[in-house]
């Protein structure tokens, strides 16, 4: 077998990794808001506190997760990252089922049940996502590895995401049921949607464990240089580079999170859209068949202005494409809906593009001061700081749904329709583009781009231990 193909058949199949991590997360954020407070009907404040206690949990979560990754002595056909990435897969499709069953009337079973699932989601997710993003670096030393690999990475990442907004479309025949009496069919048509994930996760994680990771054996000496649990979260956290870069990282991600958390309740009274479920699930699909498309166009980007400024880009235009969803009204703006919705897979794909590159420079930069990467470390706190932006999302929804009249439960015919729609409108435009320019302004701050970049890839490469 020649280099070449044997070095499509490595990044492919490190790729395959994408399908499992991201269909499970963007399931998790496109149906889980929605399932549990318009049919499953759990009470407001008692889903907002679950996802609060989530929130908190999620930032101890995953840097003790990183932590405890990196402090794993090395083990012979198993790895070091690897093992949690296998003892992860199983549980994780099993939450996927978990998640769209709910065995309980009570308001309060239904809360200890919501809190549950989705903390054992977190837990498994972590350690599969986590472990992961810690090899791609060691796997893929240098720049040009990395950004060839990446493409496959976000080929399937879109995969992932079309699978995660075409599914449930099929299958649920209304996502926001218009009343008590299809409840019963709709919660089994969001199990059976969890079952085919579940299956998915399973078939796409094999291929990736079995032969797509190729995990660099870890000597004495390299364990010696980790620094303890406690050393580790002190030295990441003095990064200024790392920290004004996870700012950035976390208001992008409050963004695309809110928006498919809102989209299906905006498309149910924004614009009034019988059997909504179709059209929004094809809205989201073409949103990440146009952030695969615009990958080639990033590369170049990034290529000419580097990732840092085609980050900043890309951002600048996601403020300018989400604007329209503040002035549509009715069903008559589907077709602007769906475009708008459509557009957002530009600037989506950038961020895709872009922001593992910048975290693997951060890495390769702390990694010729101790000698050693520390991936997992700087992935945990990357993810505490994100994952506190949960709490963020919402109070933000729930600041909205107390000027529309939900703050304690969903009301399918609102008292005043004018303040869901505005409301909602704010949840999809006004938060989003703050989030997005506090973005930008942490950018403009982050030094590791140019010529202070390029001269750390040089010592890397010349670097007789972390070099290719």
């Amino acid at each position: 077998m020649s280099k070449q193909s044997t070095g499509f058949k490595r990044r492919f199949l490190f790729g395959i990794s994408a399908v499992p991590d991201q269909l499970t997360y963007q399931i998790f954020q496109f149906l889980i808001f929605t399932f549990y407070f318009t049919v499953v009907r759990l009470p407001f404040e008692y889903l907002a506190t679950g996802y609060i206690i989530w929130g908190v949990w999620n930032s101890i979560n995953d840097p003790l997760l990183g932590a405890i990754s990196e402090r794993t002595t090395y083990k012979k056909k198993l790895g070091k990252r690897k093992f949690y990435i296998i003892i992860s897969v199983v549980p994780l499709s099993l939450m996927m089922i978990l998640l769209f069953y709910v065995p309980f009337e009570t308001s309060i079973a239904k809360f200890v049940y919501f809190l549950i699932v989705i903390i054992l989601f977190e837990l498994f997710y972590s350690m599969f996502n986590v472990n992961m993003n810690a090899i791609f670096p060691d796997q893929f030393p240098n720049q040009k590895e990395r950004s060839a690999t990446q493409i496959y990475r976000n080929v399937m990442f879109v995969i992932a995401l079309i699978l995660s907004s075409i599914i449930p479309g099929l299958i649920i025949s209304d996502l926001v049921p218009k009343s008590d009496l299809a409840i019963p069919q709709i919660k089994s048509e969001y199990l059976t949607t969890g079952i085919i994930i579940a299956i998915i996760i399973i078939f796409t994680a094999i291929p990736f464990i079995f032969w797509g990771i190729k995990e660099k054996e870890e000597t004495i000496n390299d364990y010696a240089k980790r620094p303890s649990l406690f050393d580790s979260f002190k030295k990441t956290l003095k990064n200024k580079t790392f920290i004004k870069f996870v700012i950035a990282n976390s208001m992008i991600w409050y963004t695309f999170s809110i928006i498919p958390m809102v989209i299906p309740i905006y498309a149910e009274y924004v614009l009034n859209l019988p059997k909504g479920a179709l059209l929004v699930s094809l809205s989201l699909m073409s949103a990440f068949i146009i952030a695969a498309i615009s990958m080639p166009i990033h590369r170049f980007i990034g290529s000419k202005i580097g990732s840092r400024n085609g980050l900043v880009l890309s951002l600048a235009l996601g403020i300018v494409i989400l604007f329209p969803y503040f002035l549509i009204t009715g069903e008559e703006f589907t077709l602007i809906f769906f475009i708008t919705t459509a557009l957002i897979g530009f600037p989506l794909g950038g961020t895709m593009f872009y922001i593992d590159l910048m975290h693997s420079d951060i890495i390769d930069e702390d990694s010729l001061k101790y000698g050693v990467r520390r991936g997992a470390s700087f992935y945990g706190i990357l993810l505490l700081i994100q994952r506190l932006t949960i709490v963020l999302q919402i109070l933000t929804i729930w600041l909205m749904f107390g000027t529309m009249g939900w703050e304690k439960e969903f009301i399918p015919i609102p008292d005043d329709p004018l303040l869901v729609i505005l409301g909602l409108k704010s949840l999809m435009f006004i938060f989003p583009a703050i989030a997005l320019m506090v973005a930008i302004c942490a950018l403009k701050l982050y030094s590791l781009h140019g010529e202070k970049l390029r001269n750390i890839r040089e010592e890397i490469k010349n670097h007789p231990n972390l070099g290719s």
